[in-house]
């Protein structure tokens, strides 16, 4: 199957103008592997674009770290969209969700800013955990 490369935000609707009207944004979604086996932060390789929403991170373990915490951000101190996130016991195969209690801030989610941002990853202990993070989003939303 190909796969087609173009600019957006991409809106959807029937009716683009006056009081009916039902454009909606596409949400988009990137996901990237992740191998955690020091305790430094480490670029996932994903970029949100300008002004986009996040909407949902969803990390799926493969392969369970020893006890750790998980953070992860858009700078190396990963810690702006949520910190200490438990999966030192999380089972091989299993989805982690995050709870209100594991962000930490919200306005970054909203609107990631008026640049670009690459994501961090960032583990509370040195672990041999794998998986793969994925990250959706609203592109240019822009809610700031």
């Amino acid at each position: 199957m190909g796969t087609t490369t173009f600019s957006g935000p991409v809106k959807a609707g029937t009716i683009r103008e006056g009081a009916s009207a039902n454009l909606g944004f596409v949400k988009m979604a990137q996901s990237a592997a992740w191998t955690q086996t020091a305790a430094s932060a480490a670029s996932t390789g994903m970029i949100i674009p300008a002004n986009s929403q996040i909407t949902a991170i969803t990390l799926y373990i493969t392969t369970a770290p020893g006890a750790a915490n998980l953070s992860m951000g858009t700078s190396s101190t990963s810690t702006e969209l949520f910190t200490a996130l438990a999966v030192g016991t999380a089972a091989d195969v299993s989805k982690v969700a995050l709870t209100s209690g594991t962000i930490t801030d919200m306005d970054a989610w909203t609107d990631v800013g008026t640049s670009d941002v690459t994501l961090y990853v960032l583990s509370s202990a040195n672990t041999t955990g794998r998986g793969i993070i994925t990250v959706e989003y609203i592109q240019n939303n822009n809610l700031a």
